[in-house]
């Protein structure tokens, strides 16, 4: 990255990127959940950009190829050196023989193109979603592309995409490569059987679920492939615990819930918000290098890069540990 007041990087992957400790997730652009105008996409990316953050992940899912363009559009405007960009392979865009309104609300993304989505994680789509992507993204190349969401498709997806990745990092196509997923069966066998630089793993090492602390991240901490840690708010609740709040996506539990507003509240008697203990407990493993969060508004963007520069006080984890609200799987130094 250029510029004299580059903000903090840590070394990621193979191709050692200077990879930001924050991370901008670009589903929300791509309409999730609710619709976005153009001009709200580029004011939350110019937010994440004066914040310092410098990662920027997005996907043909996320609003079938809207969020890229989206992104795309925005960092047209910046130093190519400057910046981070992944995204992902497994899910072809082709035209929708139908109405636009057909493919409104699919997977939650809303105001998107007259797109479908169909599951191909042959070498041939892996090659044809990434030159689709490149084109959304106005770039000659990404730095990480994942495989992404192959749970159903693991087979295929380790025979026919990872070799495609493999020969794309060969030929400096590509800097780094992975699997991206919000499960832990998959990225395990990929850690172990391939030659992945990376993982990137949603919701499964929060406050609120250390899945992926039991097996996934020391596995990854072992054989030097580094982790994205995003969904680390599980869907909201963690930064804003109350009742109607979502939890992967779905009406949180009761007692989800209630755990997640035990949590808030000794935060907040340490005078700490949630947010800043949920994204210090999510970049804590040393497997991890950077925080993966998905916001919507400029608002978001500075509560978030002010959370992410918070310290935590030690009696804080202390507390939570005392209450059962520490994981088991964690990892807290």
């Amino acid at each position: 990255m250029s510029g004299k007041n580059r903000p903090a990087t840590v070394p990621f992957g193979r191709g050692r990127l200077e990879m930001t400790g924050l991370g901008f997730g670009a589903a929300p652009i791509g309409g999730l959940f609710e619709p976005m105008t153009d001009e709200q996409a580029d004011e939350v990316l110019r937010a994440a950009w004066d914040a310092g953050i410098r990662y920027f992940d997005t996907a043909p899912h996320y609003g079938v190829g809207l969020s890229e363009q989206r992104l795309g559009h925005f960092l047209s405007q910046r130093p190519r050196d400057d910046y981070v960009v992944s995204t992902k392979v497994g899910r072809l865009l082709v035209p929708h023989n139908g109405p636009a309104a057909d493919v409104q609300g699919i997977d939650g993304f809303y105001d998107t193109p007259n797109r479908d989505r169909r599951i191909d994680f042959s070498r041939d789509g892996v090659l044809r979603s990434l030159d689709d992507s490149l084109r959304r993204l106005g770039l000659d190349h990404v730095d990480i592309l994942y495989i992404h969401d192959p749970d159903d498709h693991e087979e295929q997806a380790l025979a026919e995409a990872y070799p495609a990745l493999a020969q794309l990092r060969d030929e400096g196509v590509v800097s780094s490569i992975g699997v991206g997923v919000n499960q832990t069966r998959s990225p395990l066998r990929f850690v172990r059987e391939t030659d992945i630089d990376c993982v990137l793993i949603a919701g499964r090492y929060t406050l609120l679920d250390t899945q992926a602390g039991a097996e996934l991240l020391p596995l990854c901490a072992e054989r030097g492939v580094d982790v994205v840690n995003a969904g680390i708010f599980n869907s909201g609740l963690l930064a804003d615990p109350q009742p109607g709040a979502t939890y992967d996506y779905e009406p949180a539990p009761h007692e989800i819930v209630q755990r997640a507003t035990h949590i808030a509240d000794i935060c907040r008697r340490h005078q700490v918000s949630p947010a800043a203990v949920a994204i210090a407990f999510a970049r804590n493993h040393p497997a991890v290098r950077t925080a993966l969060i998905g916001m919507r508004t400029p608002a978001q963007v500075r509560q978030n890069s002010t959370a992410a520069t918070s310290a935590v006080p030690a009696r804080l984890w202390a507390d939570l540990s005392a209450a059962g609200l520490l994981p088991e799987n964690g990892a807290l130094t």
